[in-house]
């Protein structure tokens, strides 16, 4: 479905499935109501786009999908089955963002960052005041990676390249390349300091980064 009363820019290829919404009305005053989709977008069916978003090239969604008005994604992000971009947030390139995820208002996620299954984030530090909702959502920087059923607390920033365990509760920063986890998220380890389960003897990743053990 197309909402014709909105401006909306498509660049092909675009492949849509039946029962996707291109271009649903928002309720809230927003100052532009243009909808900008990049190419090699692949939107599986049940997924929902406001107006008021710009999107890069390469988007791919999972079933059910729904992107809020007023938000600004990069070049070839992954959103997968049921999972929820609420509106004002800042998505980066090459963001991968799994299954059952709820991404709040105003929340930052920089590039290659990877939000597992079930992660939850809040912005909101007292519910149903519209000032603690605007205070913002956490930031999650670069090469970030989540794991499943993490939860993220408000105003929270993630450190670049940090790895959360599944289960964690954030209530507090992390430092950039720290492994955390626990309830509250407590810092255990760093990333470089992971060794690779498979391949003894070598690390899982480096300065970082991906690390492809076992490749000669």
């Amino acid at each position: 479905m197309l909402e014709k009363l909105d401006p909306i820019f498509l660049e092909d290829p675009l492949s849509v499935d039946e029962g996707v919404s291109i271009g649903y009305p928002t309720g809230r005053p927003i100052a532009d109501r243009t909808l900008r989709i990049g190419e090699g977008a692949n939107l599986r069916s049940g997924t929902v786009v406001y107006v008021g978003t710009t999107i890069g090239r390469g988007l791919q969604t999972g079933h059910n999908v729904v992107i809020r008005e007023e938000n600004v994604i990069g070049d070839n992000v992954g959103i997968w089955s049921n999972s929820v971009i609420d509106y004002g947030c800042r998505i980066g390139n090459n963001v991968k963002i799994h299954s059952n995820v709820y991404v709040a208002q105003f929340t930052t996620i920089e590039d290659d960052a990877f939000l597992a299954p079930g992660v939850s984030i809040a912005n909101d530090m007292r519910p149903l005041c519209a000032e603690c909702t605007h205070a913002g959502g956490p930031t999650i920087k670069r090469g970030a990676r989540i794991g499943v059923n993490v939860t993220i607390l408000p105003r929270v920033v993630i450190g670049e390249y940090a790895l959360v365990g599944a289960g964690s509760v954030v209530t507090k920063d992390v430092p950039p390349h720290a492994v955390v986890y626990g309830n509250p998220a407590r810092v255990a380890t760093t990333v470089d300091e992971i060794d690779c389960p498979l391949h003894p003897g070598e690390k899982a990743y480096v300065n970082g980064l991906k690390h492809e053990c076992g490749a000669h």
